[in-house]
């Protein structure tokens, strides 16, 4: 009876999980992590000690990554510090006050307005914005692929 309750939670887990790499609020890929473990907590899962390690070390990366990825694409397009600066300050305002869509917009206006106070045409504090925003979207990406293998080989150990 255990075992169904384990592999319950770990159904729910991968698919909140998967839910989390677009909704900012909810930590994909550590929650889709969580679910390969409740399946090995039963009786129908046998991963490997490595196996979860290696998917335990990719899920933190993939969250680290994910709060660099936008200042990453700030600076690529020719953002300045104040522009970098912005951007990362965007994405704290937009999490904590405008959930779910200031995650994504943040990081965009915080760019645009950290390069405009800095003295940068409205052209490059655009550019720097959606550098920004396509940081983002590269982030969404890294999660999606994370959290797919683990919900691919949570599914493949289950059947």
């Amino acid at each position: 009876m255990l075992d169904y309750l384990w592999l319950v939670l770990g159904i729910l887990l991968i698919l909140i999980g998967l839910v989390g790499c677009v909704v900012p609020v909810l930590p994909g890929p550590p929650l889709s992590f969580l679910g390969l473990l409740f399946l090995q907590f039963s009786r129908f899962g046998d991963f490997s000690v490595t196996f979860l390690i290696g998917m335990a070390l990719l899920a933190a990366a993939v969250t680290v990554l994910d709060y660099i990825v936008p200042v990453w694409g700030t600076k690529k397009t020719g953002g300045s510090k104040a522009g970098v600066w912005g951007a990362a300050l965007g994405m704290l305002v937009g999490i904590f006050f405008f959930p779910p869509l200031g995650i994504i917009l943040g990081p965009l206006v915080g760019a645009v307005a950290g390069e405009a106070i800095h003295g940068a045409s409205l052209h490059q504090s655009f550019r720097a914005g959606m550098g920004s925003l396509l940081g983002f979207l590269l982030g969404v990406g890294f999660k999606l692929i994370a959290s797919g293998i683990m919900t691919f080989y949570f599914f493949k150990e289950l059947f």
